[in-house]
């Protein structure tokens, strides 16, 4: 059972999102491809079919693969909707609102309907309907990436597919541009463009930018050996490398790649293949070996590595928030990133929790907001909010029909 969060009064709530209103009344909405086009009848930031919050309205999306029970839990009011089943599924991925539940023959799409559109200055948060979309083209290896105007499908074998973004928001998959040539990772949308790996197997790959249409209109001084993990930040886009890592960034249309070298020669077992972080925070974390962490601050362009115990999970928050680790004891434990040491740790939460890439079993995860964090625990039926900027405390404990064993958080 869980204890709900303290609600915000009508009268504050309203008086936010007249605030909020005010603040942005007369902006346009270029930068979002979830919005309407402004006019004097309809107000900035409105949505048809949907509510505008003046708080973030997390959901989280929820998949068993072994019995294929699929739930979305709303973290607002606490309520458990049930969505259908999906026997088979072999990972599921978010882009802050479509659930992307990968299956050997296909990825069906399920609409969570909580997202947020960040303007820069200002940002709307909605919640809708919960829906299911259809189902997109793809095995497993395939990789999807998404922005506000599209979503990007790249398969094992390099082949690239875009859907446009607004005909999943109307709740149809669309009809696809397919992109010509083949690419050596996942293409990923970013100001406006399309971020590519090219290069023969084997050799480095070198960094594209294409258009929309997958026309090349800059060629970045740049190449990243065993191009690994990605991630989106308001820096730009990072990718990890056999050496470090490769920051792409755009400023008033021109593309430059910087690198980020790692500060000392880090054998293949240990260096960074998966980010985990915050959305919209530039603070990334991922596994060092079997018991450290690296934490990679992109503003600064330093990695620091977090000596732990056995890790399961990581994630932080970032902006000083600690990095929260659960290890194979079932607790969970605070780390000073700059100190590198521990600095909570709470009791043990999960049961015979396996250790990460353990073959033939879900591996728990940490999503991570402003706010709190989740952890889920697949064997015990339940999944947990946590506190992290109070010495990791329990918050609140949903308790499930189902086994969560796979987890993403949508409405950041």
């Amino acid at each position: 059972m869980f204890v709900r969060k303290n609600v915000t009064s009508l009268a504050l709530a309203l008086a936010a999102l007249a605030l909020l209103a005010a603040g942005c009344g007369g902006r346009g909405d270029a930068k979002s491809g979830s919005e309407s086009r402004a006019s004097p009848a309809t107000p900035h930031g409105y949505v048809e079919d949907a509510t505008e919050a003046a708080e973030q309205q997390s959901r989280l999306l929820l998949g068993d693969p072994d019995s294929g029970d699929t739930r979305v839990l709303d973290l607002i009011t606490g309520k458990v909707h049930r969505t259908a089943p999906r026997a088979g599924v072999t990972a599921l991925t978010t882009d802050g609102r479509f659930g992307y539940f990968h299956g050997a023959d296909g990825i069906e799409v399920l609409d969570s309907g909580a997202w947020m559109v960040d303007h820069g200055d200002h940002v709307h948060y909605y919640r809708a309907k919960i829906k299911e979309v259809g189902e997109l083209p793809g095995g497993t290896g395939t990789r999807v990436r998404s922005d506000a105007g599209v979503t990007v499908v790249t398969a094992p074998d390099g082949k690239v597919t875009v859907y446009p973004r607004a005909e999943l928001e109307k709740g149809t998959v669309g009809i696809p541009i397919r992109l010509p040539g083949t690419y050596a990772g996942p293409v990923m949308p970013y100001a406006e463009h399309l971020i590519a790996l090219t290069g023969e197997s084997g050799g480095p790959a070198k960094v594209a930018v294409l258009d929309r249409s997958g026309k090349r209109v800059a060629t970045p001084e740049a190449e990243c050996e065993d191009p690994a993990g990605d991630a989106v930040t308001r820096r730009g886009i990072v990718l990890a490398c056999a050496d470090g890592a490769l920051l792409v960034h755009e400023d008033n249309g021109t593309f430059t790649a910087e690198k980020i070298p790692y500060s000392e020669d880090v054998p293949q077992r240990e260096r960074a293949t998966e980010f985990r972080h915050r959305p919209g925070s530039s603070t990334l974390t991922a596994p060092a070996g079997k018991d450290a962490v690296w934490v990679l601050d992109v503003t600064e362009g330093a990695w620091t590595r977090v000596r732990t115990g056995p890790v399961v999970a990581a994630n932080t928050a970032g902006e000083g928030a600690p990095l929260v680790v659960l290890e194979t004891d079932g607790a969970l434990h605070g780390y000073d990133i700059s100190a590198g040491k521990e600095v909570t740790v709470t009791d043990p939460l999960l049961k015979d929790v396996p250790e990460a890439g353990s073959a033939g079993t879900a591996t728990p995860v940490i999503e991570v907001d402003r706010s709190r964090a989740y952890l889920n625990d697949p064997e015990g039926k339940r999944v947990y909010e946590i506190d992290y900027n109070d010495d990791l405390r329990v918050a609140r404990t949903f308790d499930l029909d189902a086994r969560p064993s796979l987890m993403v958080e949508t409405g950041r």
